[in-house]
């Protein structure tokens, strides 16, 4: 007699003994508060901390146009679609949303899924399946939603050193100029926080005779005029083939797309399983995410006060000796390098000092790689800023910046005040 649950219990308990087992905090979430939430600590007590792992970058999910908009088409459209795009969950919003996104990207069209996760895997498996011989092209540290796309793909897949426009380049060379193929990345990568080469990847791609595609989450509504992202930023909007991007984001909604061509749309929208038999999003989460698009595309202040304290929150930590891998995004790693190490700091970080960061740790990172990564947002306050960075001095060096004793014996600092 085979005891499943004793072999699935086995691997749970190996996840706990590295560290990697990952614990959900229950957060409430305020909306007049943000970034500041509350929860119950172990005795079940209800605390306050500062929420720094939050990707709500610009706090659109808590604006109240935004808000609004989501309020009044519930109620005038209901909670739920009720259906797949093709059989009845296409609505006037989910249209009018798609047009945004597409002008936004200046694509000639756009198609909106549940998730950008679902749109990679869903995207890249429909490619790899109906494109005879397509190779795909991926970095290395490309998102788990890429690999998973091209590995049900089944297709050859070619891996290049992270942003290694050299090597990207050999490997172009391999292949016949012409067989399909197709270079898979990332403008902002997520865990490192490195930008793309993207204007070296977009000449070889046009020279090599292969099809672009790139992920934008991190990028979308943060960069470029009118904030569609680093291709916009770069001038570049007009020779990528196929963005994917976020609505859960810096837009603070619900869901994920693409935008490419009025062909490539239509063929995903065709012949993309998990596009054709999933529900499609709400109708008054596509009117509240249209909404805030609107709202970032016509104010880059939201930008700028974004911008503004990824710079203060850089400075400070430098000031307080606190070290930091430098990148050129917004995204800012404290690498710790173990993972019960991260996890121990952590938990010291939300216990003890009010400030909530999720450790980083394999399979999100490579083994060794396990970091603390801070997403400020345009809501932080510089004393929000300033005690993070005093908090971590704490509790990554001791009460003597010189002694690396961990979390031991640090008294709680004064932070905001409990519900």
């Amino acid at each position: 007699m085979i005891n499943y649950n004793n072999i699935l219990q086995q691997k749970l308990d190996s996840l706990k003994q590295q560290g990697s087992y990952r614990h959900f905090l229950e957060v409430n979430k305020s909306a007049q508060h943000f970034p500041n939430f509350y929860y119950k600590n172990n005795e079940g007590v209800q605390r306050s901390a500062i929420n720094w792992c939050s990707n709500d970058y610009l706090c659109m999910s808590t604006h109240e146009d935004v808000i609004a908009k989501l309020s009044f088409v519930s109620h005038r459209s209901g909670t739920g679609s009720s259906g797949t795009r093709n059989i009845s969950g296409t609505t006037i919003h989910h249209i009018e949303l798609e047009n945004t996104l597409a002008a936004w990207h200046k694509k000639e069209a756009a198609l909106l899924f549940n998730g950008a996760y679902q749109a990679n895997a869903s995207t890249l498996q429909t490619l790899g399946k109906h494109i005879n011989g397509l190779v795909f092209i991926s970095d290395e540290y490309n998102h788990a939603s890429i690999i998973e796309g091209m590995k049900a793909a089944g297709n050859e897949k070619k891996i290049y050193r992270h942003n290694d426009v050299q090597q990207l380049e050999e490997i172009l060379q391999s292949i016949p100029y012409s067989q399909p193929k197709i270079i898979v990345f990332e403008s902002v990568y997520s865990m490192a926080g490195t930008i793309a080469n993207a204007k070296e990847i977009i000449a070889l791609a046009k020279q090599y005779n292969a099809l672009t595609y790139v992920d934008e989450v991190h990028a979308v509504g943060l960069y470029g005029p009118t904030g569609a992202g680093i291709f916009e930023q770069e001038s570049l909007q007009e020779e990528v083939d196929i963005v994917n991007g976020t609505l859960s984001k810096a837009i603070g909604v619900f869901g994920g797309y693409i935008a490419a061509s009025k062909t490539v749309i239509d063929f995903i929208r065709s012949f993309g399983s998990g596009f054709i038999f999933t529900t499609s999003l709400p109708p008054a989460i596509c009117a509240a995410a249209n909404k805030s698009i609107q709202l970032i595309q016509q104010n880059a202040l939201y930008r700028k006060a974004f911008h503004d304290n990824v710079i203060l929150l850089r400075n400070v930590l430098h000031e307080n000796g606190v070290a930091y891998t430098p990148n050129q995004s917004h995204i800012t790693r404290i690498h710790i390098g173990e993972a019960k190490r991260c996890k121990q700091l952590a938990d010291g970080l939300l216990q003890l000092q009010g400030v909530y960061l999720q450790p980083i740790n394999f399979p999100t990172v490579a083994k060794g790689e396990e970091c603390l990564r801070i997403i400020v947002t345009a809501k932080h306050q510089p004393k929000h800023i300033h005690h993070l960075a005093y908090s971590l001095k704490k509790l990554l060096y001791g009460k003597d910046t010189h002694n690396r004793q961990g979390i031991e014996a640090i008294t709680v600092a004064d932070g905001e005040d409990e519900a």
